[in-house]
């Protein structure tokens, strides 16, 4: 096959006197014809094709394919990616990597090169997930808390520290530095990367994929990057091209510039807002606009990286001037800078004022009519203005405090004579978290500011309210103290408790007693403020039904007043020392006092807290760990166990022949996100996890969180669909993870129905409404169900990375065709299920199952293949892609 466009395209640039190589697009337009109105991220895609092109797995059609793209802003076309590196954090690296120890054990045993089973690509894990906020308040809470997060993690990192240095082209971050996708925008990414090629240079586009949904932060910076699962991760950390489809991308203009008083956060709600409306499940999305020049990166960063809530694959910016200032101000090399700049020119990448690329469609937002907000109560795209508060809370609950009628019409007020006013609407816990702000010093600022003009009017935070600061960055922590903000913040209690995801993931650590068993008694709805990206159901808290997003200041503001019933537009925070009302008007900071102490923050805090990223603490430091090439796995350890996948594997596949007399373990509605089937909060004593753990001399107090447990299978399978807040429409007036097994007719948790089928010999099927699988790229939200037996989920609709992750894992994704839902088929749960096309399966056909009612009844039903690849067919067939990956490695 012919390789003309690879090696015609071929070209040379110079940057400070060095020669380097690369891939030109400009060279391969004299072949392809014009590409100049190609959108920058699809450019990008391109350049991976030209540069990988090999006339195998990489052909010519696959890169005509992006220029045929121009014509109607869509094409029909799969094309493997191969990104430049990949990004993991603990909670889904952990697994990962015990994926990889595994596959050396199953490799070792079918007689194969244990050695194959190495990374080929860059691999960075950044420990973020494992530190909570058990302390908090005081000058002494992070440090408790990061000597209780190694006594707790202990064993997850000595196995991480054999993996580093086993494992070749692996870093691992240590505990206690920052947020992976905050160290990535501040350090790790290199916009340009290279590489030495038979002793030249090539200089090609930053790109990677990472085991956390958020990486699409990085495409901030002009790097293309987006979440997978973490099994998909592990294929392409050992070669194996990343198959995906060409992607729609909408264009997103910005006009104008931000209001003073609006925050990034307020114009990240609301683009989130506006794409879930429009409709941008696995597409990309780019930005573009003179109103982009009004954006600075901090602010890109923050709307990138809330891509996942709007659904999006991706959101990217161009690179330009901004770009390279932010570049000089984290303290990246001036040499890597000139060399970004002369490459994005070169090749196309670099924006202009005036840019019009081809979009398959696009929206406009004037961002100075941006207005302050919050989302809330349960999902990210539910943006609320801050004057509808009051009523958006009282809409969203007014079915469980149906017996008082009048209680949400009360109008807020501040009342400091009641010291301890615990009551619907209570703000429980204001956290300051999360990379999706942190990142951002101006809301940063902001908050810090806010406080210390609350701090001059006397003011305090509410007695019940649990404050937390968890920066992304020690960066922040440096220009905090330094432009002598740090001392407002601690007195209000946003005391620093960690640099880690926290209370955005779940780890908000547990209430005080009191506060919980006020909560019980009295069937409080509470609240939570957080300035994350997350705010499902049951994830911040098992207390706490309502949670919104918010920026850093207005966190603090809702700590000040303590009940999210308060209209902050007009209504009073609290008094100050003489008794006058205060109002959140008062409290905010002017744009020049914003913008004088951000003036403050130079390049050196960046280079000073970077210098040692990968030293750690002392404690990190003496962990003692084996040479041994496979790992010496202890059969007593609750955190860390080898991967059950390979045990039975044999060196060549079975193609499954027929399904029949599958049950359906669970039916749920619209919107089960990871968080429902594979929760990564506390671990209660009387669930099968918890019963596990006690069972192995585990105390309760040890429990640890779901997340920190990952490695460990036994835990997994028994925390899968076992979230205290899903509903399973087949046991009506029942929340939490449990159904009806049959023909016993009788209600057992999902996990101890779905061993009970295992013994019985019965496969299992998961049925559901729109966006199954939405939320955090969990891997584990397909190896439990998997382990539990499910070897089919119908739903209406799949959320992309799930999707991919579910075929990973050898479980058939479905989609009922349009108008044709679980209700209207009236399905009830004591259906049996048969499907006997399994030789019949290609890529987005249409396949028949059939449904047997309990009278004995059949009924035909034709669904949609959701397995979209040829690629993803041969994983399926397989049994998951890391089986297929063992195979390939056997030859």
């Amino acid at each position: 096959m012919s390789l003309i466009l690879h090696e015609h395209s071929k070209d040379t640039l110079y940057c400070s006197g060095k020669q380097y190589h690369y891939y030109s697009l400009l060279k391969a337009a004299q072949h392809l014809g014009n590409i100049d109105r190609l959108p920058k991220s699809m450019k990008v895609l391109l350049e991976n094709l030209l540069r990988w092109q090999d006339a195998d797995s990489i052909q010519e059609e696959h890169i005509q394919s992006i220029v045929k793209w121009q014509k109607n802003a869509h094409i029909d076309c799969e094309i493997p990616y191969r990104p430049a590196r990949i990004l993991m954090q603990d909670f889904t690296g952990v697994p990962a990597i015990v994926d990889l120890a595994s596959m050396r054990n199953a490799v070792k045993r079918l007689g194969g090169n244990i050695k194959k089973v190495n990374p080929i690509l860059p691999v960075d894990l950044v420990i973020d997930h494992s530190i909570s906020v058990d302390y908090f308040g005081n000058k002494y809470a992070f440090t408790k808390n990061v000597n209780l997060e190694m006594e707790r993690n202990q064993e997850r990192y000595i196995f991480l520290r054999w993996g580093q240095k086993t494992f070749d082209r692996f870093r691992v971050v240590p505990p206690g530095t920052g947020i992976c996708h905050q160290v990535n925008l501040e350090y790790l990414a290199k916009i340009i990367w290279n590489q030495i090629q038979d002793g030249k240079t090539i200089v090609y586009p930053d790109t990677l994929v990472g085991t956390d949904s958020h990486t699409t932060m990085i495409n901030a910076l002009g790097v293309l990057g987006w979440g997978v699962g973490g099994i998909e991760a592990e294929a392409a950390m050992l070669g194996q091209p990343i198959s995906i489809l060409v992607p729609d991308i909408i264009g997103f203009k910005f006009i104008g510039t931000l209001s003073p008083g609006i925050t990034a956060t307020d114009l990240v709600l609301t683009v989130t807002q506006m794409l879930r409306k429009k409709g941008v499940v696995g597409k990309f999305v780019e930005f573009y606009g003179d109103g982009l020049e009004n954006l600075s990166l901090a602010d890109r960063a923050t709307i990138s990286n809330m891509a996942p809530e709007y659904g999006a694959t991706c959101a990217f910016f161009p690179i330009d001037a901004i770009t390279l200032k932010y570049l000089r101000l984290t303290g990246r090399d001036e040499e890597q800078i000139e060399l970004v700049e002369i490459y994005a020119k070169k090749q196309g990448l670099w924006r202009n004022i005036g840019d019009e690329p081809i979009f398959t469609s696009t929206l406009t937002l004037n961002i100075k009519e941006v207005e302050s907000c919050i989302a809330g109560p349960k999902r990210p795209q539910d943006r609320v203005l801050l004057s509808d508060v009051p009523s958006a809370f009282s809409l969203a609950n007014k079915q469980k405090i149906k017996n008082l009628p009048n209680f949400y019409n009360i109008r807020y007020k501040c009342d400091q004579s009641k010291k301890d006013q615990l009551d619907h609407g209570a703000v429980v816990i204001a956290a300051i978290t999360s990379c999706t702000n942190t990142s951002n010093p101006s809301v940063l600022i902001t908050a810090g500011l806010l406080a210390k003009k609350a701090i001059k009017y006397g003011l305090r935070c509410k007695n019940w309210v649990k404050t937390s600061l968890a920066p992304g960055s020690k960066v922040v922590s440096t220009y905090l103290t330094i432009t002598q903000l740090t001392p407002h913040l601690d007195k209000l209690g946003f005391n620093l408790v960690g640099y880690g995801c926290t209370t955005c993931i779940g780890n908000s650590g547990s209430l005080s007693r009191h506060i919980e068993n006020t909560i019980k008694k009295r069937n409080l709805t509470v609240a939570a403020v957080l300035s994350g990206n997350r705010n499902f159901e049951g994830r911040i808290h098992p207390l706490v039904q309502t949670n919104w997003l918010a920026s850093p200041p207005l966190v603090v503001a809702y700590a000040l007043a303590g009940n999210i019933k308060i209209n902050l537009q007009t209504d009073a925070i609290a008094k100050d020392r003489q008794g006058n009302d205060i109002f959140l008007k008062d409290l905010w900071p002017s744009r020049e006092e914003i913008s004088e102490v951000l003036e403050k923050i130079t390049s050196d805090m960046f280079k000073k807290q970077y210098a040692k990223i990968f030293l750690g603490t002392s404690s990190w430091q003496k962990i003692q760990v084996s040479d041994f090439e496979t790992y010496n796995w202890n059969k007593a350890s609750t955190y860390i166990q080898p991967s059950p996948f390979f045990e039975k594997m044999e060196k060549t596949f079975h193609t499954e022949k027929k399904i029949k007399g599958a049950r359906i373990l669970a039916i749920y509605g619209d919107s089960v996100t990871t968080d429902h089937i594979s929760p990564a909060g506390s671990i209660k004593a009387n669930s099968p996890a918890g019963r596990y753990l006690l069972e192995n001399g585990i105390e309760e107090n040890d429990f640890n969180s779901y997340g920190s447990r990952r490695g460990n299978y036994e835990v997994m399978i028994r925390g899968t669909f076992a979230n205290t807040r899903i509903r399973n429409e087949m046991i009506s007036g029942i929340e939490g993870g449990y159904t009806r097994h049959f023909p016993s007719n009788e209600i057992l948790s999902i996990y101890d129905a779905a061993m009970r089928y295992k013994t019985e010999g019965i496969s299992l099927v998961i049925i559901a409404g729109k966006e199954y699988g939405s939320g955090s790229s969990r891997d584990w939200a397909a190896k439990g169900p998997r382990l539990q037996g499910v070897c089919i989920i119908i739903a209406e609709s799949f959320e992309r990375i799930h999707r991919s992750n579910l075929i990973g894992m050898g479980i058939l994704p479905l989609e009922f065709l349009p108008g044709i839902t679980r209700k209207t088929l009236c399905i009830e749960g004591d259906e049996s299920i048969e499907l006997c096309e399994f030789s019949q399966i290609k890529p987005n056909c249409k396949i028949k199952i059939i449904l047997k009612r309990i009278n004995g009844k059949c009924e035909t039903l034709e669904t949609q293949c959701r397995i979209d690849t040829k690629s993803e067919l041969m994983y399926y067939q397989n049994g998951g892609i890391l089986q297929y990956m063992i195979r390939n490695m056997l030859k």
